[in-house]
């Protein structure tokens, strides 16, 4: 992905560094949203699904802090912090909240540039990292291109997340993938004890997929360990 392809959206409440911001990316080739509350900025994650967020703790709706947390319930989006909360305590309590990456104000144009660069890396490694268009198995097909869900040829309506959960299994098809890798996939890094969100999709999907959901012929379990979707 080229900084052209990239559109990065920007939560923050000063318009000075708004505006900064914006003008730094945009002579770098970012196309550039902006929200300037925590709803907005939640509004703008979900209706214009950006490729990175970068946003300030101090906002004066909420704090950045439950953007984090609101966002990883469906997105594993690439997000970096942007505050001038420095202390050490504010940082672990944002990276353990899901975000990606913290930088502190102020800050250098370069060294933020850098950072955008290795979290859009590290966002693509472990977002719908297919190389094909499309994935089949028996009734099953899944178009990522159009980020949409077949069986027998009629459209399945999935939430982001159950999307997401699907997409990580066919990334993996054939292998099992525990417990905690797809947490970490799905919810994000915060989320790797919550084993019950996982159970609770995981139903959700295969009542939707699987002809018997009791016994599930696609998205298979592996006792005490994880799932595997079926290969062939």
């Amino acid at each position: 992905m080229s900084a052209n392809d990239t559109r990065v959206l920007v939560i923050e409440d000063e318009p000075p560094i708004r505006r900064f911001l914006r003008a730094s990316l945009n002579a770098n080739g970012y196309d550039v949203i902006e929200a300037d509350t925590a709803q907005g900025g939640m509004r703008e994650a979900a209706t214009q699904q950006p490729d990175l967020v970068v946003l300030d703790l101090g906002l004066p709706d909420h704090d950045g802090l439950e953007v984090i947390r609101r966002v990883r319930e469906w997105s594993s989006v690439p997000i970096i912090v942007l505050s001038a909360r420095g202390q050490e305590a504010d940082k672990v309590a944002a990276l353990d909240a899901g975000a990606d990456d913290y930088l502190t104000k102020p800050f250098g144009v370069g060294e933020l540039l850098a950072r955008l660069r290795v979290s859009l890396r590290h966002g693509n490694r472990r977002g719908d990292a297919t190389e094909n268009p499309e994935f089949v198995v028996r009734n099953l097909r899944v178009d990522f291109v159009r980020r949409l869900v077949f069986l027998d040829d009629q459209e399945l309506r999935l939430t982001p997340i159950e999307y997401r959960l699907i997409s990580t299994l066919i990334k993996h098809a054939g292998k099992v993938v525990s417990h905690q890798q797809l947490l970490k996939e799905v919810w994000g890094p915060h989320a790797t004890k919550q084993t019950q969100y996982l159970r609770v999709y995981m139903g959700h999907l295969r009542h939707k997929i699987e002809a018997d959901p009791a016994r599930p012929q696609i998205l298979l379990t592996e006792a005490g360990v994880g799932y595997r979707l079926a290969a062939e």
